[in-house]
Parts: structure tokens; sequence; C-alpha cells
């Protein structure tokens, strides 16, 4: 009998990070899990939902991930080694997700309803130059690791114009730890002269 005919129950992989991937096929064992796919990394940690016929879930957290490379007709593959959670130990794992976001008006609700008010006080033109500021960290940075040490300083001003109560002196550390270079100064010049006094 092929393997994939034996995945019979339906499970959700929840990462860490609050990325979730549904719908896949897999075969849920008194001691394990096992997943004959490889395109989806489950690591430590990660949690397993298994959805049943009759309406319940229930939740596996990864002890071990257990891949194993494909071999002659047998594909790459998780041979899991899980922990089942009862139903509070599940509510808290999930509720201890992070989720990285960002943007204005960025929110998330989770089982709750949201009846806040959001003002965002970033300036058209700061967007813009925000924007532009990236583009040139992109185009003007050659190695890989300047480059990302470039675009988390970009990700850490635009966080300050994105408080609302942006600080000048924090700007301008963050503008000076750019790479020299004549468009990115002017750029953060201008953002710089944007919070004002």
């Amino acid at each position: 009998m092929p393997f994939r005919q034996m995945m019979r129950d339906s499970i959700k992989v929840i990462k860490s990070d609050g990325r979730e991937f549904d719908g896949l096929k897999a075969s849920v064992q008194t001691k394990g899990i096992y997943l004959m796919r490889s395109d989806v990394l489950i690591e430590p940690n990660d949690l397993i939902q298994r959805m049943m016929s009759n309406g319940g879930i229930e939740t596996f957290k990864v002890i071990d991930p257990g891949f194993r490379e494909g071999l002659h007709s047998i594909p790459a593959h998780y041979q899991m080694k899980v922990q089942k959670l009862g139903i509070p130990e599940a509510e808290r794992a999930i509720q201890t997700i992070t989720y990285n976001i960002s943007g204005p008006n960025v929110r998330i609700n989770h089982h709750s309803t949201d009846n806040s008010t959001n003002i965002v006080n970033t300036s058209q033109d700061v967007a813009e130059h925000l924007v532009l500021l990236r583009q040139e960290v992109e185009k003007l940075v050659v190695g890989s690791e300047e480059k990302n040490d470039a675009l988390e300083v970009v990700d850490a001003i635009q966080s300050q114009f994105e408080s609302g109560a942006p600080s000048k002196s924090v700007i301008k550390i963050l503008v000076s730890a750019l790479p020299h270079a004549g468009t990115l100064a002017s750029i953060g010049s201008f953002l710089i002269s944007a919070i004002g006094s």
C-alpha cells in the first residue's frame, strides 16, 4: 500500500512565529505523527493540531521532528515524536505564539472583538522617503550581510515614525549607522528634519 494512502488524518502545523500550514494529510499514532512531506519545515516546539471528523481537535507539541531523507521509493518525510497537550496546555501554547507584524494600522485580534480606534501620524512624505530609503539600500549596498544590517536600521527608523512619537536623537543615531552614500544621507537628513525640534 502506498505511504500516502495511510495518511488519513488531517493536521495543521502552527509555527512559533504564527505561520500556519493547514490541510496536511498525516498519520497520527499513539507515539508519534508521520507526515510524508518535506516541503514544510517542522521544528521542536511547533504545534500540530489534528482535526477529527467528529469536530474535535487534538493538539500536540513537537519534541523531535524526526526528519528522514528519502530512500528509493520512500519519499523524504517526518516521523515526529510529540507530546499530546490537554485543553488548558493547548490553549496556553497557542496564546504564546509570537506574531511579527509591521506597518500603519496593523493589528491582530485572536478570538476577540476589536473596538479600538487606530491613529497613524506618519505623513505621506515620510512614508514615501522611507520607501525610497529602502529602495536605495537595496540598490547601493552590495554585501548581503551589510545589506541586511542596513535594512534593519531602516526598519528601526520606520518603527520610530510609526510609534507616533519619534525621537529625533534616536533617528539621528540610526541614520548615522547607515552606509555612507550621498542619496542615503540626503534621505536621512529629510527624515531627521521631518521630526521638527
